[in-house]
């Protein structure tokens, strides 16, 4: 990010006719752009900032006589998902948080406009050739993370039914196939309850054994789960190729290596795929696997619709008592 160079003073001296020793009248410089970031819930990603990486503000024009100001440079706003830490790519340090609507934060400050030679007239000095060079503008590198603020985060191995779940109970229409890892960046998804009452949901990019290593899609996206309230962690039990058990406890695994405050938050876990399932014996199995945890065992198909109400209702009431 590169803010705009304030403009230069002028040195001038008022000429006009029939008007003797008419004095200094350089004008100042004008203010540089500044580059500034402001959040906004129309973005998702930072998808946009994936190939431009430059930006640069504008510089503030000269000053000139008859006191004329030069005009200020034009400053550049850049828009970033709700969520994003802005950090100084040089020494780390956290500039900003983005966690508000329409929060704005300056990143790269221009410089100011010199001052024209009108400011250094005296009593001793009535012709002052003196003025000054404006400011240098900012340059900053920045890095940006994006941490997706929702109420629920959805984990779970790829193709487990995440996307389709989301779509269900939600305007969101992310893309879903038959083929891992078709979500390659988050979605979110409001859930209506009422006519008053909502909540925002998550669809995390499938995880795969040694993500908190960078297996797969890696830490990438298992950062954007850090900020939701409780975790529903999606079984698929129509899978032959994996117990229900292995499946759990991988996924259980990767958030514990990743963050011990991620694996404390509220868990549920939700098996999927209800309408596709062949051997009873995997629902006794999850069934098993929710009663040593302490978990009530939950079953949805995002086909026919089965136990989706049910399940909306439950994390709505459970949301209401998480602070």
């Amino acid at each position: 990010m590169e803010a705009g160079n304030g403009g230069a003073g002028a040195v001038s001296f008022r000429r006009e006719k029939f008007i003797e020793l008419g004095g200094p009248d350089g004008g100042d410089g004008g203010d540089g752009g500044s580059v500034y970031l402001k959040s906004t819930r129309s973005l998702n990603t930072l998808n946009p900032y994936r190939h431009q990486r430059s930006f640069s503000a504008a510089r503030g024009m000269n000053g000139e006589g008859a006191l004329r100001k030069g005009k200020n440079g034009m400053s550049v706003t850049l828009e970033i998902p709700l969520g994003t830490v802005v950090r100084d790519a040089d020494s780390g340090e956290m500039l900003a948080e983005m966690l508000e609507d329409g929060q704005r934060v300056c990143v790269a400050r221009g410089g100011r406009g010199g001052l024209g030679n009108n400011h250094f007239k005296s009593a001793t000095n009535r012709t002052p050739r003196k003025s000054q060079p404006g400011e240098m503008g900012e340059m900053r590198d920045l890095d940006l993370e994006l941490k997706l603020i929702a109420d629920v985060g959805l984990v779970g191995f790829p193709n487990a039914g995440k996307s389709t779940l989301v779509s269900r109970v939600s305007a969101a229409r992310p893309k879903i196939a038959d083929y891992p890892f078709t979500t390659l960046e988050p979605q979110l998804g409001v859930v209506s309850v009422t006519d008053i009452d909502s909540f925002v949901i998550a669809d995390i990019p499938g995880l795969i054994e040694g993500a908190a290593q960078g297996a797969g899609l890696g830490i990438q996206f298992l950062r954007h789960v850090e900020r939701t309230r409780m975790l529903l962690h999606l079984v698929d039990l129509s899978d032959p190729m994996q117990e229900p058990e292995n499946a759990v406890c991988i996924i259980e695994n990767e958030l514990a290596k990743f963050s011990e405050i991620l694996f404390a938050k509220p868990r549920w876990l939700v098996a999927t795929k209800l309408d596709a399932l062949q051997d009873e014996g995997r629902r006794e199995n999850f069934e098993e696997l929710c009663r040593e945890r302490g978990l009530t065992p939950m079953f949805v198909s995002a086909v026919t619709g089965e136990g989706l109400k049910q399940l909306v209702y439950r994390i709505h009431n459970e949301l209401s008592v998480i602070s």
